[in-house]
């Protein structure tokens, strides 16, 4: 018994020594919602406000934060424009290595034009994309995002109502993040330093 006692003692002690030098890997503390994993929203083919066809693909290598939205809201978009802009400015040199894709839930009026002049207008480096209904459709439903018109005075003074919030992927173009709209530029800008480093 003495000796089966010993022999397991020396078993656990020669697991745990086998451990030593080995480092745990640092857990990440995101200030957001870390969907890690998640089996949604892993692709989207649409057009970008220059004309050129665009896939999640072409930002590998970026952290990339996708927002759905509308150039005609009056409230929830542009100021989640302004925040990301915000964002860039506090991630300093390290903006280089996020890109800001603004999805249109309403390619009825956002038109290529009148994307290349309101994204841009937020931050250079931000691109608008847009797709017919279609393609619309298929992306809000690749990305669970919701959206519907709501009705207006004219038929064309509509608003749409639409999921208000941001995804956040990692360089190697995996979902990381969902940023609740509203949340702080500064604890946007903590999360994606972290998944720099």
């Amino acid at each position: 018994m003495k000796k089966n006692l010993t022999l397991l003692l020396a078993a656990a002690l020669v697991a745990v020594l086998a451990g030593c030098g080995k480092p745990a890997a640092p857990k990440l503390t995101f200030k957001n919602t870390d969907v890690t994993g998640l089996g949604y929203a892993r692709e989207f083919a649409l057009t970008d406000h220059t004309g050129h066809p665009r896939t999640l693909a072409d930002y590998k290598g970026k952290l990339v934060l996708v927002f759905f939205g509308y150039t005609q809201c009056p409230d929830v978009c542009p100021t989640t424009m302004a925040d990301m802009a915000q964002v860039m400015q506090e991630m300093g040199p390290q903006a280089e290595q996020v890109q800001v894709l603004f999805v249109t839930v309403d390619p009825e009026r956002d038109t290529q034009q009148l994307l290349a002049q309101y994204v841009p207008a937020f931050d250079k480096r931000f691109v608008g994309l847009y797709g017919d209904a279609a393609a619309t459709a298929r992306v809000a439903k690749e990305f669970k995002v919701y959206y519907a018109k709501v009705e207006g005075e004219t038929d064309s003074s509509y608003t749409v109502d639409h999921t208000a919030g941001t995804y956040v992927f990692d360089r190697e173009g995996k979902i990381r993040l969902f940023v609740r709209h509203g949340e702080k530029p500064a604890a946007i800008a903590h999360d994606l330093k972290l998944l720099l480093s």
